[in-house]
Formats: structure tokens, sequence, C-alpha cells
């Protein structure tokens, strides 16, 4: 008899990715296997992993939600369960409004997806359980991760910042820190799998002390990861500028697995919209870190998240923003457009800007960017980088006969494939040809091939897969590195 299928979706930030890694580990752990891809809710259990911080979340999760009340009807004992900062805000509304659903749970108790799935089952009805402060810290829990090479490891969970355009502190509460003893042991177990790269993962990772009194525990964690053997990238995200201290930009340079790339929310470059944002830094903080950094680690790679259209914003305000980007010169900066968040201060503010103007703007500030990034990336050519291999990362790797990769700083580089195998996790020397504004080609020959560890698991974990007995419904796991900066959405919801 097969096991139980299951299917989870995500959206939001790479907390959300990761607690969705856990929601997988916690239903594998109770014996479900995952539906094959594509599945797109024929499975016995589909979960929603939500967001709440775009507008138009809650219209998304229910169109969805729609979509399955039929196929749930015709197939017996199917579940929905619905998890995540929605969840966590709108409680009983979801299951008045979609009463098909068995289960709602909320962020801090995403441990008890199993146990409120059986109880839904045998007393047929919704269970609702949203816990109002954390549990047990979500890293104690099975996680199901979607790479063999690469791994997510939470810091902290929660943010102490009170930005007036997002929701997040109110639904993941305060922060609240791992010890670093926690962390230091699972990145050890981790590269004794044979993960070579992890993401230091926080709302606010260099805020991460404030709970355990230290201001320099950051940086003296990034230094304890240096440390680890066989760990050969580690990447953190997202740091607030108010936090980021020059130990951490020591610890950075003087580190050599600590990767040449930082990400650092900007939002606006306004002073004055920076203010009504409740961001404590203004440009020029901002801009004099990216100075220090730069003169610490020449080769950086700086990306940010920017909003334009904040309630109030004057076209002075958004030029602000603009010089600042021009003075920045990120490698690639990921811009929304300002939409109202429900339950933030930002939505009820006056001063609303028009769809229309906000639209133009955002596509001189997007014209921009592309122009500074093509340039930037222009100055990679000629550079001989080590790329460590991914896979799903080109769309066009099989037309085109290339393999992808991400270099140190995190640019995505497509490179001739070589003779010899090589995997995800195994590292290449290629030399760089050409430049487009959004990744970097090596056209050439492939200098040099190492295998590495995280390739052996890579493969270990590919023929694991394809060795399962037939008639028990497991797709082949998603494999590729955890994505830290994804274009379809802010890294640590956008806030940071």
């Amino acid at each position: 008899m097969s096991a139980k299928t299951y299917e989870v979706r995500t959206y939001g930030c790479q907390m959300n990715v990761h607690d969705s890694e856990r929601l997988s580990g916690l239903l594998e752990d109770a014996g479900y296997v995952r539906a094959p891809e594509g599945a797109d809710g024929d499975a016995d259990v589909v979960v929603f992993n939500t967001c709440a911080v775009r507008e138009n979340a809650d219209n998304k999760l229910y169109g969805n939600l729609g979509r399955l009340a039929p196929m749930k009807t015709k197939r017996p004992g199917m579940q929905i369960a619905v998890g995540g900062c929605l969840a966590q805000k709108d409680r009983d509304t979801i299951v008045t409004k979609a009463p098909w659903v068995d289960v709602v749970f909320g962020t801090h108790n995403i441990g008890k997806l199993p146990v409120l799935l059986e109880r839904a089952r045998i007393q047929e009805e919704a269970q609702v359980e949203i816990a109002e402060s954390l549990e047990a810290f979500p890293s104690t829990l099975p996680t199901r991760r979607e790479s063999a090479y690469a791994a997510w490891v939470s810091i902290s969970v929660g943010c102490n910042n009170t930005c007036t355009f997002c929701i997040v502190p109110a639904l993941r509460g305060k922060e609240k820190d791992r010890r670093p003893g926690d962390i230091l042991a699972e990145v050890e177990a981790l590269v004794a799998e044979g993960v070579s790269e992890i993401t230091l993962l926080g709302q606010n990772v260099n805020a991460y002390g404030s709970d355990i009194g230290d201001r320099e525990a950051f940086s003296k964690l990034l230094r304890a990861c240096g440390q680890v053997d066989g760990l050969e990238r580690v990447r953190f995200t997202s740091p607030h500028p108010r936090d980021f201290t020059d130990d951490v930009i020591a610890a950075m340079a003087e580190t050599p697995n600590v990767m040449p790339q930082l990400h650092m929310p900007l939002q606006s470059g306004s002073d004055t919209i920076l203010k009504a944002m409740r961001r404590s830094y203004r440009q020029e903080r901002f801009l004099g870190i990216i100075e220090k950094v730069r003169a610490a680690i020449p080769h950086a790679a700086i990306s940010t998240d920017i909003i334009v259209g904040f309630p109030g914003e004057t076209e002075e305000d958004f030029e602000q923003t603009m010089h600042t980007v021009r003075e920045a010169r990120f490698a690639n900066a990921f811009t929304f457009q300002y939409s109202k968040r429900p339950g933030t201060p930002a939505a009820t503010m006056e001063g609303q800007i028009s769809k229309e103007v906000v639209q133009e703007r955002y596509l001189r500030l997007v014209a921009l960017q592309e122009e500074i990034s093509w340039e930037e990336n222009k100055r990679q050519v000629g550079r001989t980088l080590q790329v460590m291999v991914a896979e799903g990362e080109g769309r066009k790797d099989g037309a085109t006969h290339r393999l992808s990769g991400r270099a140190p700083d995190n640019r995505l580089v497509h490179f001739t494939k070589p003779n010899e195998d090589v995997r995800p996790g195994d590292v290449v020397t290629v030399e760089i040809t050409y430049a487009a504004p959004h990744h970097l080609l090596a056209e050439g020959a492939v200098h040099s091939v190492r295998p590495t560890r995280a390739g052996d698991a890579w493969a270990k974990r590919n023929a694991a897969a394809a060795a399962k007995p037939a008639g028990v419904m497991l797709g082949l796991p998603k494999i590729g590195a955890p994505e830290p900066l994804p274009a379809a959405q802010a890294p640590g919801c956008g806030c940071d």
C-alpha cells in the first residue's frame, strides 16, 4: 500500500522557505512521502505556508484554497492545512471563509502540524491552534532540506524593530536568539553530512546577541564558523544598518570562508522617508557602512531592498533614493512598489501615493539599477573565479550545453560544460568572458574541476531517491543552493 503523500506550498521570505523545510521534515517523520513535482494539489495533504507582507496575500490564498475545494470533494481523506504569517494574523477567519480547511496553525507552533492533522481526521472538524509565543526553537524540529550541499541555519527568530511598513514583529514576536553552541553544533552536523555552504538566517542577523547581552556576538559567530573544518562558504541575511558594526566588517574581511557578499536593505535614500518608516539610520550612515565594507573587502558585491512610493514620498525624496543608488553602486537591488500591509501604521498614513506615480518612479529606479548592475558585472570580465556548481539555476543550460553556479560574491555564472563529470556542490575554476546585467558567462574551457564532499552528498541523495521502491509516490528532491535573494521576494520579508 502506498504511503500518504504531501505537498507544501511556500510564499514569502527565506524564513518561510526554511520553515517549509521543517514542515516537510515533520510530515516525513510522521510517515508521509513527498508528492511528485507538479502534483498541483493532487496529494493527501496540502500545506500552505503563507506570507502576510503583500497587500493581496489573502486574496491569493483564498483563490488557491477555492481551487482545491472540488479536488477535496473528489478525494476522500484529503486534508488541507494553512500555516505561516497570514494564519497567525487571520486565525478563525480562514475556516470561516474556507470551511473545507482542516488545520490552521501559526508561526510559533509549526511542530504541531502532524498532531493537528490527525486530530482533525479523528474529530472530523477543523483544528485551529495559534500559539502566542514560541513553543520550541524551530531548529529542534526534523528538517527535509531542499539542498544536499547548501543549508539555511537560523540564528534567531522574531524582530525587535518597529518599521511602520512591516507587520512581521506582530506575527513572529520579539527577537529570540539561539545559543551560539547550538548554532555551531548544527553547522558542524550539516558539514558532516556533506553541506559545504551555509546561510545564517534571521529577521535581523546582526542584532544577534541582544537577547544574550553580547553586542559582538554576531562577529564572534562568523569567526567561529571560520573554524569549522570542511565549511567552504558562509553567507548571512539580512542585516539592519542600525546594528552594523565595525567588528562585523572585520570578521567578514578576516574570515576566509565568509563570502564577499552583503545584502543590506536600504528601503529609502531619503532621511525624511526613513524617519517616517521608523528606520533608525540615515543616508549618510548607510553609505558610510558601504564605504567601510568596500575598503575592507574590495571585491564585495552589495545588494539591497528598496521601497518606492512610501506614503508622503515627494519627487525630492525619490531623487534622494536615486542619488543613494548611484553612490552605493549595488550589484543588484530588489525593488518594490509600496503596497498597504493591513495592520501596519503606514497603511493609514496620510499622503498615500497614486499607483501611476509609484509605477513611473519604480520604472526609473529599475532602469538606473539595471544600468549599474550591468556596469558592475562588466568589471568581472577577465577575472578567474571559483564557482560552486548549482542545479536548476540556468534555465537554458540544456540547450546551451552549459552549467551554472555561484561565484563567491553570489553572482550567477553560466559556464561551458566540461568533458568530465561535474555535480552540484563541486567547484570549478573559470574565467569570465562576458557580462549581462543579471549573470556572467565563462565561455572558454573550464580551467579545473574540484570534486567535493558536497558533490558526493548530492550524488548520494539522488541515488537514494532513484532507488525508492515502485508504488511509493516520492518525487526526486529539488536540489540546489538555497537562493539567498530570490527575485520574487525580499529576504526577511523585505523589512530588515
